[in-house]
């Protein structure tokens, strides 16, 4: 079983990063593996919304764009899991998420076939500093590409500066039980 931790943040020392090593954490707790991917380290552009608005995205369910991407979609294609983690700028996710939430959902969310993260279970965490704001609306936008994908909605946490002790247990926590749901 594998598990995919996808970051956003390009502070490798903050608050996301302390969620995305919680995580972590709770995944190996629970038995699996965990794959960490940060998307600031990704070379990815966004979305070019190719010939008629679509490109090859609306019947093969790939991105015609060629970059880190592909690989990426890929490893959402193996993982049985996914645990979303980002920082809120401007009450939404950061721009790196964005960019793959956008090229991501249009590959997946036509995809009638059967979506590659149909039935999974997403935890999704919104990790705003300073004053906190923003948390409710970053995890809204999150919860629209959830839905798009036919996910499963497993947890969505908030996590602050103010409450960041007791919030990253229930991150690892919420891995573990994760994982664990997953071997029933």
């Amino acid at each position: 079983m594998k598990i995919l931790i996808i970051t956003s943040s390009p502070n490798d020392d903050g608050l996301t990063a302390a969620c995305g090593e919680e995580a972590k954490v709770g995944v190996e707790m629970g038995s699996s593996d965990a794959l960490t991917i940060n998307l600031n380290t990704l070379n990815m552009s966004a979305c070019h919304a190719c010939g008629n608005g679509w490109g090859t995205c609306h019947d093969e369910h790939t991105c015609q764009v060629e970059d880190d991407f592909q690989k990426l979609h890929g490893k959402m294609a193996e993982a049985d899991g996914y645990i979303i983690i980002t920082p809120v700028y401007w009450h939404d996710m950061s721009e790196s998420l964005k960019v793959f939430i956008d090229r991501l959902r249009r590959c997946e969310a036509l995809n009638s076939e059967k979506s590659n993260l149909a039935g999974k279970p997403f935890i999704c965490v919104a990790a705003p500093g300073g004053s906190g704001n923003g948390c409710i609306s970053c995890l809204a936008s999150i919860e629209r590409f959830v839905d798009h994908v036919k996910g499963v909605k497993y947890d969505f946490i908030g996590v602050t500066r103010r409450n960041r002790d007791y919030k990253l247990t229930t991150i690892r926590e919420a891995a573990k039980s994760m994982v664990k749901s997953l071997k029933l």
